[in-house]
């Protein structure tokens, strides 16, 4: 990995070179046995094989996609349960009921022009608001936050649930839920090892490109999640869950 830092084209990497951000093609030390299964049981969750894999074999953190991987630290044996609720059941379906929640928002104009009408539209109003944050909130449970895209956008790990170890797009920034990823032309969704590989692979070839040839990196100040030709996203689920991938 840090044979790529002597690449002609490093710093073109997206999030490679990002002021104290970028991960400069470092990985932190690998994890033994004993610590990941100590950070499971503090989790209350068992890690999906390849995520569990790369933290004994390849890194527990730094160089990966977006502005690379959150480092997972070692815990003590005694910690005390974690309260992050990575071990509830993830929903991906949830993405649905925030779209239906949010069609519905109430309208000032479909009440009337009194004070007690003005007094029932923010009652209304607070009560949808309330809802829709606890919607929001509930869409993380049972996933692991694995990489800042910037912005206020992440990338997801599934941990529990039927969608256990598949990639997630977390647009919360904007309201819109979580979006599988996926590979352009490729059926199914994307599970952690393809998910790093393809970065890996992309980003060697960028690395070693002339810089003239290359992609210009994120500017910084600029506001938006990772550039669309390093991964795709599945489109916002319909109020059934269901989803399509991007042309």
């Amino acid at each position: 990995m840090l044979a790529l830092r002597g690449a002609p084209n490093w710093k073109a990497v997206f999030g490679a070179d990002f002021h104290t951000y970028g991960h400069r093609f470092e990985l932190l030390p690998v994890l033994t046995e004993e610590e990941v299964a100590a950070v499971e049981r503090h989790r209350g969750v068992t890690f999906p094989a390849e995520y569990r894999t790369f933290l004994l074999e390849v890194g527990a953190g730094g160089a990966g996609p977006d502005y690379g991987l959150f480092p997972i630290k070692p815990v003590e044996p005694d910690a005390p349960p974690a309260t992050d609720h990575s071990a509830l059941l993830f929903r991906p379906e949830r993405t649905g009921e925030l779209a239906a929640h949010q069609e519905a928002e109430p309208r000032r104009a479909d009440y009337g022009d009194t004070a007690a009408d003005e007094e029932r539209f923010c009652r209304d109003h607070h009560a949808w608001d309330t809802r829709e944050d606890e919607l929001l909130d509930a869409l993380s449970e049972g996933t692991l936050c694995v990489s800042s895209q910037g912005c206020g956008y992440y990338t997801l790990l599934a941990l529990t649930g039927p969608a256990r170890g598949t990639m997630w797009h977390d647009a919360r920034a904007a309201a819109e839920g979580l979006l599988p990823v996926q590979l352009i032309g490729k059926p199914g969704r994307l599970t952690f090892a393809p998910w790093y590989l393809h970065w890996l692979n992309r980003a060697e070839r960028q690395a070693h490109q002339p810089p003239a040839d290359s992609v210009t990196p994120r500017a910084a100040g600029s506001c938006s999640p990772a550039t669309p030709a390093d991964r795709t996203y599945g489109q916002r689920p319909a109020p059934s869950g269901e989803s399509a991938r991007c042309p």
